[in-house]
């Protein structure tokens, strides 16, 4: 993947403000006990999906509450049939007019060019990205944005390069007044609890074994067996009154200027976007300093 267009520098002050930030969010934080129940009533359901995008009313017509939507791009490969990636201000508002609401997760590779196997360099590169999109889709401040961690990872791939990814990505997202959801498996979510990383958690089923876990937000029930207003679609069930949603025009929505090359700034609510180079220090100081806590 080509450096992003969407890296820009801000002072260090700025990125060890969001690097204390991620910390306090709990880095001490102990992993919940294993649970086969569910964490509690499902309120409902939410779509994914990213061959097409349906019509808001078709959603509504189907009875959910609105859709996690993606902001990223399509792979290469994909651009012909990939036709949901990314999320438009059209969409979120056409949602929003018939009372829906989106939620937003980055997603770019999958399985040999999964986004997490580069690490803290991975993010410094999606990161930025991912921010942008959410933005300029109608994305908030004060949400989170899933990090899809779209396996079945072993314990050592988490230490080695998941950690660190969920580490630099939640630098970046902090120092953008946006918070770190996570899309893994039973296995993943526990670990990233346990060292501190998410406030939202979406469980999916491969490697889970039936699991669902208590700090469970959304969960993937089905895929690519529904279609809603003819694409097809994932079904999520919600346990939080708080899913991650979000709806254009919330404080913090404001639409950012997005550049147009590498040499230009990137800026959210007034505060550039830290460098693909602050992201790692930062992931390298959260690591370092988690190992001390713990």
């Amino acid at each position: 993947m080509t450096q992003s267009r969407f890296s820009t520098p801000i002072s260090r002050r700025t990125l060890f403000r969001a690097t204390a930030v991620a910390l306090t969010a709990g880095v001490a934080t102990q992993a919940a006990p294993h649970a086969l129940a569910a964490p509690g009533p499902v309120l409902g359901t939410v779509i994914d999906y990213a061959a097409g995008v349906p019509t808001a009313q078709a959603i509504k017509n189907a009875g959910h509450l609105g859709a996690v939507r993606y902001v990223s791009e399509r792979r290469p490969g994909t651009e012909s049939w990939m036709l949901g990636k990314p999320v438009t201000a059209r969409e979120t508002r056409a949602m929003a007019d018939l009372g829906l609401q989106t939620a937003s997760v980055y997603q770019f590779g999958k399985a040999g060019n999964a986004d997490w196997l580069r690490g803290a360099a991975g993010a410094a590169v999606h990161a930025p990205q991912a921010i942008a999109l959410h933005k300029a889709a109608g994305g908030p401040t004060g949400c989170p944005i899933y990090v899809a961690i779209d396996d079945n990872p072993s314990r050592d791939q988490y230490n080695r390069l998941i950690r660190p990814y969920l580490q630099a990505f939640k630098v970046a997202l902090s120092a953008a007044g946006l918070q770190l959801g996570v899309y893994g498996n039973y296995d993943t979510i526990d670990w990233a609890i346990a060292d501190g990383l998410g406030e939202f958690f979406w469980l999916h089923n491969w490697g889970s074994n039936g699991r669902i876990h208590q700090r469970t937000t959304l969960h993937q029930i089905r895929i690519d067996k529904d279609t809603v207003g003819g694409v097809g679609v994932d079904i999520n069930n919600v346990y939080a009154r708080d899913w991650g949603q979000w709806t254009p025009g919330q404080s913090g929505g404001g639409l950012p200027g997005i550049p147009s090359s590498p040499g230009e700034s990137l800026t959210i609510n007034g505060s550039s976007m830290p460098s693909a180079e602050q992201i790692q220090e930062g992931a390298r100081l959260l690591n370092q300093l988690s190992s001390q806590i713990q």
